[in-house]
């Protein structure tokens, strides 16, 4: 089962305004794709929340763009910053990648981002949200979220 940004953000809004807020906080993230052997390969990239969607744009031919359209499964984290801090925790996305090639679709993430042109344009269908941070100094929190499942939350000491 999977979800566009928009379905997640109606489920649990809270927790999706901390997510776009870790995204936000910094330009670039790491995305984790799957080579053709199998094995992990992780790119730098930038990541824009637009109409209720969670788009990845790429360079034209770029490795991680010709991966995701062999195997659209991806796992996305947040920059975490400098130093340690974690300043809202740390956030992971996973999901598949869809790429768009709609003109009308594309036409509108130019006129937004203004990406450098040609390029890849990636819809993404979430599979898991989490967000790992500490509270009171004391305890490890996890959040989880999948479609169609309530919210987990895992404190551990």
């Amino acid at each position: 089962m999977t979800a566009n940004w928009a379905a997640f953000a109606t489920a649990e809004p809270d927790l999706a305004g901390t997510v776009e807020k870790r995204f936000g906080a910094y330009t670039h993230h790491v995305l984790a794709t799957l080579r053709k052997d199998g094995s992990p390969r992780t790119s730098g990239l930038e990541v824009r929340f637009l109409s209720g969607e969670l788009w990845l744009g790429m360079m034209p031919d770029s490795l991680k763009a010709l991966d995701l359209r062999r195997d659209p499964r991806f796992a996305l984290q947040a920059n975490p910053g400098e130093g340690t801090g974690m300043g809202g925790g740390d956030v992971r996305i996973s999901g598949r990648a869809i790429e768009v090639d709609d003109v009308e679709t594309k036409a509108g993430y130019v006129e937004e981002v203004e990406p450098p042109e040609p390029f890849h344009l990636f819809r993404t269908e979430l599979t898991e949200v989490v967000r790992t941070y500490v509270e009171d100094d004391k305890y490890l929190v996890v959040q989880v979220w999948t479609p169609g499942e309530p919210l987990r939350t895992i404190k551990r000491s």
